[in-house]
């Protein structure tokens, strides 16, 4: 089996995507009843599936997340880079995805410095949809510091108008289900260079790091585009990827912003038709907008 193994019908997705022939799909059809004023009908939807996901390295159950099964060796890297268990992909000798009875398992083997470290700081995490901090045993550890970006690009409020609008039509497990999350990122030179989707705002990062990290995209030029609420740990996760800038259509909390701050990440929120907010390192947004923000 090569370094990237593929087992079971959770295998690799095509590059669009969609899982193989036979896979588990990300999507079901269900039966319904549906009620309007007009009286009750009945009819069907698409509905996201949801899975649980075991990530174990080296023979041991590090966490177990509620994950759309789409992308998963992705999020197996991405989740792996920012929990700080690996420095980069190359640190996962192998990594193999397995269907159990109940859910799926990112197996993983680690290079042997990787895994005494990850022995020496071990813990087990229980994160349900939508929640990522969740059964984290250390306060310390939720509130790790982020890393700090550099000086990073700079962008005009028309690029990223222009990004977010990019988002929605990329989005074609939402488009199908309208119930799922996605994380993107964009720069000048390629639009929109991934996107990926998950009923979990936090896995669908997780999925976006690790497919930049095993593209080996570089995070310093372009913007993150999130379509789900800013907490600390999308800060802290997007800080692990190295981009600059954030962006998303919801509010952040309080918390995420003095992290975003601490961090030197320029956080975007509230992007609408007609505009956004930015709350923390105004400096990358073109000039004329910085000045008319700062007076």
């Amino acid at each position: 089996m090569n370094r990237w193994g593929c087992l079971g019908p959770y295998a690799h997705n095509s590059p669009d995507g969609t899982p193989p022939n036979g896979a588990v799909k990300p999507s079901q059809i269900v039966r319904n009843q549906i009620w309007r004023e007009s009286g009750l009908g009945s009819g069907s939807r698409s509905i996201p599936e949801e899975t649980a996901v075991a990530l174990t390295y080296n023979g041991g159950t590090y966490a177990v997340m509620m994950a759309t099964p789409l992308d998963l060796e992705d999020f197996a890297v991405g989740f792996s880079l920012n929990e700080g268990v690996i420095g980069s992909a190359a640190d996962i000798d192998t990594l193999d995805v397995l269907r159990l009875d109940d859910g799926v398992e990112l197996r993983m083997w680690l290079s042997k410095p990787k895994a005494e470290r990850l022995q020496a700081r071990r813990r087990h995490v229980a994160g349900p949809t939508g929640c990522g901090l969740c059964g984290i045993e250390s306060i310390a550890e939720a509130m790790r510091p982020a890393a700090v970006i550099g000086r990073g690009a700079q962008f005009s409020p028309e690029q990223i108008m222009l990004a977010m609008q990019s988002v929605p039509p990329r989005q074609k497990l939402n488009m199908e289900t309208r119930a799922v999350h996605a994380a993107a990122f964009w720069n000048t030179a390629s639009g929109i260079v991934a996107l990926r989707e998950d009923v979990g705002r936090h896995n669908a990062l997780d999925k976006l790091s690790g497919a930049m990290a095993r593209t080996s995209t570089a995070a310093g030029e372009g913007v993150i585009l999130l379509t789900s609420r800013v907490s600390v740990e999308m800060v802290q996760k997007s800080a692990a990827i190295g981009a600059p800038v954030m962006v998303s259509v919801s509010a952040p909390t309080a918390l995420a912003v003095r992290m975003a701050d601490a961090a030197g990440i320029t956080l975007a929120a509230i992007a609408r038709a007609d505009g956004f907010e930015v709350f923390t390192h105004f400096r990358r947004i073109s000039h004329g907008v910085a000045e008319a923000m700062t007076r």
